[in-house]
């Protein structure tokens, strides 16, 4: 019986067992910490790569889709008098 001693499931271990469960506590904080700043990072990523949230104007993303090769002339023409209107 336990009567508020020992350390639980590990005590046939002792000390030693504490000190095992206490490294895998800690990895296993360490790998949802990790978890959580990886999946920030890549909806941050796919934000940015979206062109949303990127601190750029609308003139400046008109000029990198004519320069990719995503407009053609007269569309990139059309959309640059749009926005100086």
């Amino acid at each position: 019986m336990m009567f508020g001693y020992g350390c639980g499931w590990w005590q046939p271990f002792g000390t030693t067992g504490m000190i095992i469960n206490l490294v895998i506590g800690m990895l296993l904080l360490a790998g949802i910490v990790w978890f959580a700043i990886w999946a920030v990072r890549r909806v941050s990523v796919r934000s940015a790569y979206s062109g949303s949230f990127t601190g750029q104007t609308p003139r400046e993303i008109l000029q990198m889709r004519y320069a990719r090769g995503e407009i053609a002339r007269e569309q990139y023409q059309q959309m640059l008098t749009e926005l100086n209107q």
